[in-house]
This record gives structure tokens, C-alpha cells and sequence, in this order.
């Protein structure tokens, strides 16, 4: 048995190896030295294996090309490199949580800026970074709202008002700084765009579930009309949701270009 570049040889027999990417397939092409017959082998099997394919196919018929296909083992759903930023932004969430410095007090609600590492993770390591630190952020909410309750909390033991927006702010923000930066080729407008609309994507998501789900309920702890409770919802996304959308807006910008320079260098 002998390698020669990238044949194998054996018994008369020659075999060419090489790997291609097919959708979800890896195949491994194997050359009949004699007929020429192609044969196409499973990657995950030892070349030894694959002369004996090879000349099994001697006997498949007139040259005919035989396939064999395989799926090649699917890559696991989050690398080691990407848990460690959901672990890490998922923290730096969690801190800011407990510590208060991630709630910003008003009359009627705590303003949040816990959705800024949400679209961190989007930004740096794609929108299924982001959709997991923004599930990790929606179960903490839940959290918060049962052992530190404010006036809302009713609502945000709700998973659909506490987690789906917060999911879809790291879905959102990546589509919508790979569409910016498609058209202008400017990355720092494009983050600040991310930037805003996710922390939009988070206001406009939780207290629009709010609406929806709980008007009336909404209407009673405030003691105000139920047809004054659109009105109310649309004062806090606009009071609360465009000054936390720029804040966003401006940590983004300079805390994700520095993470991808970090990342790329390395």
C-alpha cells in the first residue's frame, strides 16, 4: 500500500480521494483503476473499506457509475466559541440585573438596557448567538418580575410578552445591519441602525403583548379608561423606547467593532 499524492493504490486498483461540500453531504470519489468506474464513498468510512467499495463496484455493471451517499455528522448547535459569548453576555445580563445598573427607574416602569448584549451577540456571532443571550434575557425578566415585582410584572411572567421579543431582537438586528450595510458598505452607520431598531425590536414588542394580552388588566392597575390604554402604550414606547434605542444606538457602535477586530485577530 502506497500514497501517491492523491491516489491510493492497491491490487491493481487506484483510488481518488477527494472531499466536496454537497448541502449537508461530504463525498469521497473513488477512481476504478481498471474500468474507470466512479464510485462515490462515504467520507466516514477507512480507505481500506472504501478499496473494498471499489471493487465491489467492478461487479455493478459495465462501468456503470454506482453512489453512495452519506450525511456527513452535523455541526453541533452552538460552538465552543460561541457559548462562551452566550455565557458571557448572558452574565454581564444577569449582573446588570441584579445589580440595578441595568434598569433605569421611571413612573411607571423600569426602563431596560439588558437588550444592549442581545444585540452584541447578534452583531459579533450571528442571529443564533443573539436569539439564545435574548431567551437567557427573556427568562431572566421572568425572573425579576417574580422575586423583585413592579407594576407590570403581572405581564412579564407571561414567556410571550417576557422572551419571544427578546428572542427576536437578536434576530432582527443582525437582518437588519446585513441589509444596511448590503446598500451603503458603512459599518458604523450600520451597527447604529442595528443598535436602534433592536432596542425598538424590545419596546415595541413587549409593551405592543402588553396591549394585545393585557388591556384590561393594564387599565385596572393604572385606573384609566380601557380606551385610554393605546394611548398610554404609545407614550411609553415613545418616552422610554427612543431614548434607550439611542443609548443603544451609541454603546453598539464602538463596543462591537472593537469585539470583531478582537475576534478576527484572532
Amino acid at each position: 500500500m502506497k500514497w501517491e499524492e492523491n491516489y491510493w493504490q492497491e491490487d491493481g486498483y487506484m483510488i481518488y480521494y477527494a472531499w466536496y461540500n454537497l448541502g449537508d453531504y461530504i463525498t469521497v470519489f473513488g477512481l476504478h483503476r481498471k474500468s474507470e468506474t466512479m464510485l462515490v464513498i462515504p467520507c466516514n468510512i477507512r480507505l481500506d473499506c472504501a478499496l473494498h467499495l471499489v471493487k465491489e463496484s467492478e461487479n455493478g455493471g459495465n462501468g456503470m457509475q454506482k453512489e453512495i451517499h452519506t450525511k456527513a455528522p452535523r455541526r453541533p448547535l452552538f460552538t465552543t466559541r460561541e457559548l462562551t459569548i452566550i455565557g458571557m453576555l448572558s452574565g454581564i445580563t444577569m449582573l446588570l440585573g441584579l445589580t440595578g445598573y441595568g434598569f433605569i427607574p421611571l413612573p411607571m416602569m423600569k426602563a431596560t438596557i439588558l437588550h444592549v448584549p442581545v444585540i452584541i451577540g447578534s452583531l459579533v456571532a450571528g442571529p443564533r448567538v443573539g436569539a439564545m443571550v435574548g431567551f437567557i434575557f427573556g427568562c431572566f425578566s421572568i425572573f425579576q418580575a417574580i422575586t423583585a415585582p413592579v407594576i407590570l410584572s403581572f405581564a412579564l411572567v407571561n414567556p410571550v410578552i417576557s422572551v419571544v421579543p427578546r428572542v427576536l431582537i437578536g434576530i432582527g438586528a443582525y437582518y437588519v445591519y446585513k441589509g444596511i450595510y448590503s446598500v451603503i458598505k458603512k459599518q458604523s452607520i450600520g451597527l447604529a441602525v442595528a443598535g436602534f431598531v433592536g432596542s425598538l425590536i424590545n419596546t415595541a414588542g413587549v409593551m405592543g403583548g402588553i396591549y394585545l394580552i393585557y388591556a384590561k388588566d393594564f387599565a385596572q392597575v393604572r385606573n384609566i379608561p380601557l380606551d385610554n390604554v393605546v394611548n398610554i402604550i404609545i407614550g411609553i414606547c415613545v418616552a422610554n423606547g427612543i431614548p434607550e434605542a439611542i443609548v443603544s444606538a451609541i454603546i453598539i457602535v464602538p463596543v462591537v467593532a472593537v469585539l470583531r477586530r478582537v475576534i478576527k485577530n484572532k
